[in-house]
Parts: C-alpha cells; sequence; structure tokens
C-alpha cells in the first residue's frame, strides 16, 4: 500500500498543537501517516476477537454466551427467583443494559425469549408469562413492555453459589459494577441446552441432549477419568431435541462427538389414520428442531400448486394449546399414503439435516470439541466450583468457630467481663485489658464489645458448646473434601445425581440407526389395481381386505360380527350395494376402510358404516353386495310377497345408481345373491315355516325394467323372511328361529332348529314348498331364516356370539330353545365368496371392476 496523505482520507490521523498568544492564536497540523493494511488487519483482529470472545460464541464451562450470562446474573441480583411473582421484562432488559451489557435492547430480550421458549430449549432458564413466539418463529414474541419473566428452577442451578466466591468476579464496562466470568452451572447446560452462533470466521451449532443422559456420562466420566468416547455414549446414544421428533441415521452423530463436526437428518413424528371411512390422513404431531407449521403448510401449499407434489387432497392445522401440534394431510384416493409421506420428506421441511458444529472457547480460545472434551471442560469447571465453594465455607465456618471459642470465654466469667469493661476508660483500654485478662484475640475481643448486653441473655453454655462441636465436624468434612480428591469428585458426582432426579424428564427424540430404502423404491405412489374382497357384515359395516388370497373359514370370536356378503374385486374397481327397495348403488372399492392383513373375517372391527357410502332413503336398509361383474350369470332377488327376478348384469355406464326390480306396492327384497355359475338353488322361506327350493336355471333373466316372476305362494296374511341361494354339492344347512306374534328379531329369544340342506326336496317354481318348522306352544312364526354352506354361525345384540344346536335329521322337526335373542346367521366367510377368481384387474370398468377412467377411482 502507499503512503496517503491527503486529509479527507479516513486512514490520516490528526493532531493539533496550539501556537502565538493573545487574541490571535495559530494552530498547527501534524499528519500522522499510517498504512491501511496495518490499520485494517489490527481493527478486523479487535474486532473478530470481541465477537467471538463477548458476543457469538458460548463458553465451554456454563455453556452460556455474555448476553445470556448477564440476563441470568441480573434477574438473580433482582430477586426474580421462582417463588416470587413475575415482572416486567422491560425492567430486566433496561438492567441489563444499563449495568451489564453495552449493547441494544433487542438483542438481550431476543435472548431472553429464547431462554423462555419450550421448543429452543432442553431446559429452560427463564419462567415465561405472556406471548413468547411460536414454533418455528412464525410468530414472534410480544414486546417487554407486554410480557413478564422470572428466573425458572433450572437456572437457580446455573447462579446458585455465586455468594461463595465459586467463580471470579470482572468489572463491567465502566468499572461501577461487577459481573461473573463464568457461571457456577450445577449441570452440564451446553450439552443440555445446546447453542447457536455466528461469530468472524467461525461459527456453532450444537444440539440439545436429554440431561438424565448427560448426567449420566458425566457421573461416569468424573468415575473413570479415562473413559473413551464409546463408553460415554453408552450413556448419550445421541441428541433429544426439545421438540421431539426422530433422528435418521447416527453416523453423522457419532462423527460429532468424535471430532466435534457432523449433520444427521431429523424427521417428523407422523402416523397414518383414517380420518373418515372414506379418507386417510398423515397426521404429523412433531416436526424438525427449528421448524414450525406455517413453514411447512406453505411448502406444501407451493408445491401442490407447482404440481410437483401429488396424492395430497387437503392440509388442516389442528394445533391447539390442550393437544399440541397436530397437522393432518389428506391423502387423495388412490394414492399410497406411505409414498406421498415419503415425497413430504423429499420436498418439504418435515425432514431436515442438522449439521454439528461444537465450537465453544476454552480458556478464551474458540476450540472445535467432541463428547469427551466437552465433558472434560465441564468436569474441571464443576470441581473447581465444589472445590472453592467447599474453601469459602470452610473459612466461614472458621471464622464463626473463632467467635464462638472467644463467646464461650466471656460466657464463663461474664461478670468479671462486665468489670472490666466498666472499669476502662475507654474501648481501646477494654479491648487491652481484656486481650490481658482472658487470653483473647483482637476479633474475639472486638465482637464481645460492639455485641449489646441484651444479646449476651439469649446465649448459653450448652448452645454455644454444640454450636463449637457442630463448627468442628463441619470444618473436619470440608477438610476432608479439600484433601481427598476422591470425595470431592464423588461430592460433584452425588449433587449432579440429585440435578437429574429433580429436573430429568423422558427422552422425547427417537434415534433411528438407518431409514432403510426410499419408500418410493418399493411402494408405488398410487394405489395397485390388485385384486381383493369387498365384504358386508350383519350390523352393516363395509371393509375390503388388502389381498385376494381366500378369506378364512374361521376368525376371532371376540367381535362376532357376521360376514353376511362378500363379492371379489379389485382395489381400483366398483361394486354394488343392493338395497331393500330393489335398487343397485356403484361403490369405489379405493373408498372402502382396508382391513389390515392381521384381521380375519367374520371380525370386521376396521370397518365403516355402509351409510357413510350410500345414501338411504327412511328404513332403507343394504342386504348384498354385487361384485358388477359382466360375465356373471347375474343377480337373483327375492321379495316378500314371494317374486323372484334374474337380472341380467347390464350396468348403464355414468350412472352411480339404477334400479334393478320393480316392486309392486307394499313390497320389499328381502334377499339377494349374486350367481355364480347359474346352477344354484333359489330357496324361499316364509314366516309361516314353508320353504320352497327350485332351481334358478328354472327362472328366466330379464331386464332390469321388469317386475319378476312368481317364486314361492305366500298364503295370507304371511310373507318371506328369507331369500337365499345354494351352490350344488356344498354341505349346507337350513337354520330356523321361531317367535310369538309380532316377534321381531334379536326382541325375543324364542327357539331355533338346524336341519340338513338336503332334507328339503326341490319342487317347482311358484308353488308353496314344504314345512321346515315346527311351531311350539306360543309360536305362530318365523322371525328368522337362512340356508347355506355351514357352520352356521349366529350373533345376538352388539355382535355377541351364540351357540347353535347341531343339525337334525328331520326337515320339520321344532326347535330348541335359545339362551339369547339372534339378529343374524351366516355361514363361513369364505364361502360366501367361492372358488371364483377375482375380476382381472385390467377389463373395462364400463359397470365393472376395472381401473377408474381418472386413475383415482
Amino acid at each position: 500500500m502507499g503512503r496517503q496523505r491527503t486529509r479527507r482520507a479516513p486512514q490520516v490521523a490528526r493532531t493539533t498543537t496550539a501556537r502565538g498568544g493573545g487574541d490571535g492564536q495559530g494552530f498547527t497540523e501534524r499528519i500522522v501517516d499510517i498504512d491501511v493494511s496495518e490499520e485494517m488487519q489490527g481493527s478486523f483482529l479487535e474486532y473478530a476477537y470481541s465477537v467471538i470472545y463477548s458476543r457469538a460464541l458460548p463458553d465451554a464451562r456454563d455453556g452460556l454466551k455474555p448476553v445470556h450470562r448477564r440476563i441470568l446474573y441480573q434477574m438473580g441480583e433482582m430477586g426474580l427467583r421462582p417463588d416470587r411473582d413475575h415482572v416486567k421484562c422491560a425492567r430486566v432488559v433496561g438492567d441489563v443494559m444499563g449495568k451489564l451489557h453495552p449493547h441494544g435492547d433487542t438483542a438481550i430480550y431476543d435472548a431472553l425469549v429464547r431462554m423462555a421458549q419450550p421448543w429452543s430449549m432442553r431446559l429452560p432458564l427463564v419462567d415465561p408469562h405472556g406471548n413468547f413466539g411460536s414454533l418455528g418463529g412464525e410468530d414472534p414474541a410480544a414486546a417487554y413492555r407486554y410480557t413478564e419473566c422470572r428466573l425458572a428452577e433450572p437456572a437457580m442451578l446455573m447462579i446458585g453459589g455465586l455468594d461463595e466466591d465459586v467463580v471470579d468476579m470482572r468489572p463491567n464496562y465502566d468499572e461501577k459494577e461487577e459481573e461473573p466470568e463464568v457461571l457456577p452451572a450445577a449441570f452440564p447446560n451446553l450439552l443440555v441446552n445446546g447453542a447457536a452462533g455466528i461469530a468472524v470466521g467461525m461459527a456453532t451449532n450444537m444440539p440439545p441432549h436429554n440431561l438424565v443422559e448427560v448426567v449420566q456420562a458425566t457421573r461416569h466420566l468424573i468415575a473413570h477419568p479415562r473413559a473413551t468416547l464409546d463408553d460415554l455414549m453408552r450413556f448419550v446414544p445421541g441428541p433429544d431435541l426439545p421438540t421431539g421428533g426422530r433422528i435418521v441415521g447416527l453416523e453423522g452423530v457419532r462423527d460429532a462427538y468424535e471430532t466435534g463436526r457432523g449433520t444427521f437428518r431429523t424427521r417428523a413424528t407422523v402416523r397414518v389414520e383414517n380420518v373418515t371411512a372414506r379418507k386417510k390422513a398423515i397426521v404429523v404431531s412433531e416436526l424438525p428442531y427449528g421448524v414450525g407449521p406455517e413453514r411447512v403448510k406453505e411448502k406444501v401449499a407451493d408445491l401442490v400448486r407447482a404440481k410437483k407434489l401429488q396424492g395430497i387432497a387437503d392440509l388442516e392445522d389442528h394445533t391447539d394449546m390442550k393437544n399440541g401440534l397436530r397437522l393432518v394431510i389428506g391423502v387423495k384416493n388412490g394414492f399410497n399414503p406411505d409414498a406421498v409421506l415419503e415425497q413430504l420428506y423429499r420436498l418439504t421441511p418435515m425432514e431436515e439435516t442438522f449439521g454439528i458444529n461444537n465450537v465453544a472457547l476454552v480458556d478464551g480460545q474458540p476450540r472445535t470439541l467432541g463428547l469427551v472434551d466437552l465433558l472434560r471442560v465441564y468436569v474441571d469447571h464443576r470441581l473447581s466450583v465444589v472445590r472453592r465453594r467447599s474453601e469459602h465455607r470452610r473459612g466461614k465456618a472458621q471464622d464463626r468457630l473463632h467467635l464462638v471459642e472467644g463467646l464461650l470465654v466471656a460466657i464463663l466469667d461474664i461478670d468479671e467481663v462486665i468489670a472490666v469493661i466498666r472499669s476502662s476508660d475507654d474501648t481501646a483500654a477494654a479491648r487491652e485489658r481484656l486481650m490481658q485478662v482472658f487470653d483473647l484475640t483482637q476479633v474475639q475481643t472486638d465482637y464481645i464489645l460492639e455485641m449489646p448486653l441484651r444479646r449476651l441473655t439469649k446465649y448459653s453454655r450448652i448452645e454455644l458448646e454444640q454450636e463449637r462441636d457442630e463448627l468442628r465436624a463441619r470444618i473436619a468434612e470440608l477438610t476432608a473434601v479439600l484433601e481427598d480428591e476422591r470425595r470431592l469428585r464423588r461430592l460433584v458426582s452425588d449433587e449432579l445425581a440429585q440435578v437429574a432426579r429433580d429436573h430429568g424428564t423422558p427422552r422425547r427424540t427417537v434415534l433411528l440407526e438407518s431409514a432403510g430404502q426410499p419408500v418410493t423404491g418399493a411402494v408405488p405412489l398410487e394405489v395397485a389395481d390388485d385384486p381383493c374382497h369387498v365384504l358386508l357384515s350383519s350390523s352393516g359395516l363395509l371393509a375390503r381386505t388388502t389381498g385376494a388370497g381366500p378369506l378364512p373359514v374361521e376368525g376371532g370370536r371376540s367381535k362376532h360380527d357376521l360376514v353376511v356378503s362378500a363379492v371379489p374385486a379389485t382395489a381400483r374397481g366398483h361394486v354394488g350395494a343392493v338395497t331393500d327397495l330393489g335398487r343397485v348403488v356403484r361403490l369405489p372399492v379405493l373408498d372402502l376402510p382396508a382391513l389390515p392383513p392381521t384381521a380375519a373375517p367374520p371380525s370386521l372391527a376396521g370397518g365403516a358404516p355402509v351409510t357413510e357410502f350410500v345414501a338411504l332413503g327412511k328404513g332403507e336398509r343394504v342386504l348384498a353386495l354385487t361384485s358388477l361383474d359382466p360375465a356373471s350369470p347375474g343377480l337373483a332377488l327375492g321379495t316378500a310377497q314371494g317374486v323372484v327376478k334374474r337380472v341380467l348384469p347390464e350396468h348403464p355406464a355414468g350412472k352411480d345408481e339404477w334400479e334393478v326390480l320393480a316392486l309392486k306396492p307394499k313390497d320389499r327384497v328381502v334377499g339377494a345373491v349374486e350367481l355364480r355359475t347359474g346352477d344354484e338353488d333359489l330357496v324361499f322361506v316364509t314366516s309361516d315355516a314353508q320353504l320352497l327350493r327350485f332351481p334358478a336355471a328354472g327362472v328366466r333373466p330379464q331386464g332390469r325394467g321388469a317386475g319378476g316372476v312368481a317364486g314361492v305362494r305366500v298364503a295370507a296374511k304371511q310373507s318371506v323372511v328369507a331369500f337365499v341361494a345354494v351352490a350344488p354339492g356344498e354341505d349346507a344347512v337350513v337354520v330356523t328361529v321361531a317367535g310369538g306374534s309380532g316377534a321381531l328379531p334379536g326382541t325375543d329369544a324364542g327357539t331355533v332348529k338346524v336341519a340338513p340342506f338336503t332334507e328339503y326336496p326341490p319342487k317347482g317354481r311358484g308353488t308353496g314348498g314344504v314345512r321346515c318348522h315346527r311351531f311350539l306352544r306360543g309360536e305362530d312364526q318365523l322371525v328368522l331364516a337362512w340356508a347355506g354352506t355351514g357352520p352356521a354361525r349366529a350373533a345376538g345384540t352388539g355382535g355377541a356370539p351364540v351357540e347353535l344346536p347341531p343339525a337334525q335329521g328331520r326337515r320339520d322337526g321344532s326347535g330348541v330353545p335359545l339362551a339369547r335373542a339372534v339378529v343374524a346367521v351366516s355361514g363361513p366367510a369364505g364361502a360366501l365368496v367361492g372358488p371364483t377368481a377375482a375380476p382381472d384387474a385390467d377389463a373395462p370398468d364400463e359397470g365393472g371392476a376395472g381401473p377408474a377412467a381418472d386413475g383415482q377411482g
């Protein structure tokens, strides 16, 4: 650099010297040349050192930056203990700024707010009152004239013992006050609460940890000073973030613990829930450290608008003070929630990377520290604090013992003490005579002379001797601690254990060794059109299976909800629901809740009510399901007045519902079944115990608008109670339940009879059939009947199983009493589907079960 001599250059320094006298004085200007590079280098180094040491980096001993340390110290000096009332934050900010911290009020208040936020600090040091911001920083804290604060319980551990000369004090910026160079810190605050700061040429970023785990590691290091990193990581496996979440991959964590630098990934805590019967949602209950819900919502909205994120239906924020964070991300039908979640992890802040940079001040110099070094620096600091505290307490005890021993001498001969004092000319003479007569020191003599005479009356020899013995024992104990390093370390370890017992909390963050392979590599984003089964239960629940395998014959009987209809389908196809008004409603299979693979029919505990999918009229109910397969032999329906109809599988395209039977006035469909081969036998059972069996081939298929043909002849004032189809060659049974006049299923136990289906001979269509149940006294009607593949299963109110008697040989015999009323009878769920395969997933969807045109079902 060249030499600069212009007066306007900032690097020029000037000094002036007065010359002349009288009224006219002259001045001589002297210009000093300064090298710009040297000046810039020196000034920058001073500035950098000031930022590093006085502002941005924490001290490795107490884990605090100067501003945090000054806030806690000044709040302690103001008496803002946890048992006192809150005070305005403006008072704290003003006192800290005026006495200790020569910087702006914004920096002080921001530091105060952070120490009060439970989502920023694992162990908050300030107890807040008022609006202190929100998670992620989307909503800032209220102005300090509105908020209030006081010290939290853990903060008392940070400043405890300052009055016992445990740390060095230094003058403040104007040398009118004193402040501690470091706080005593009764727990490893740097690891527990972490730190973040940007200095000149360096930065620090340390995650919070669990107090109990850090204390355990510290105590182990105290007991084993040569402990290795592996030894300590048995206690501290990884960070424990205030907001919980999950840490995925621990390799970077170990690198950070070993070298002071490393990275790890944090993920939100989520679960997939069935919000409604038709909707699945990803529910977020915990977010990565430092990420707020507003940030996630904005990012998801931007990605959806840009069409970079697929499968998101909506996003609702249900967060409140009672339940905490709850983001509900709706998943569109036809998309795998796991695959959508992987997209969210990859594209949104629901997965973040945290870079660990353990830079802290050690002896005033910035150093990058691993876990072992961090704990060693803290242990050395805590040993020094406890040693100085013990020395201070021993000195206080020795001083008091010296005075007590002098009092004991005076108390033993108080009259002579008083006489000596009264006979002395002045205080100096009294002091000299007391020291000579009673062999006291000047300190003891001054204490006796300055003590009012009335205070001597409260002392007794016994009390003073007891206090003397206690002081001697305390001094001996403190001396033993100071002279024995092992006792000193044990004392520090015990105090740490007490801190962990008082303030420890369970771990919040889950540690995962690895996230495994990306979900998108194994699970497609959209739900595949795989074969499955759709089930309808006797209580009106709908559900679908997750595979096309055969349904088990037996299932758990704790919730005996019978499967009354089961049809094959595909996940992205459609099925039909047949109601007792003779109409069919198209249902997208994808809308139905999927049973977990472990769920075994006949239990449909994971199903949803059929009313959530089908709009039913007053008194209308769903009887059965149909697969809408165009290759099916058709649907067979039977009415209460004995009409039977076979409907051709013609399903109008573009319609969600249509009629399949033109009912006569006051007539209703009592049974509907999808035929599998067309060779089945159709069975009517009437309320006067008549059963008619005839082949389905004897009923000519008709179009949707036809009214059917005569099926069974029904006597006056009687009606059909059951209509079913039985496949040839099946080991079928007939179940009939009898009751009195006006009895309804589930209201009266009645009697039940189970007979082999082969006992009932086939008759011609339109005839009256044969007797199937002999009534006992008090019985005059059948309230319930069923025929199908055995063994038959019955359920009462609430789904509880009802035992049925074994099959009898007589077709027209009477029944046996039931233990409880029966509301439904069915057979094995697997028999309802039969051996036929599920429809081809690639079949067209014109009223069938092929893929939906829009690709979403």
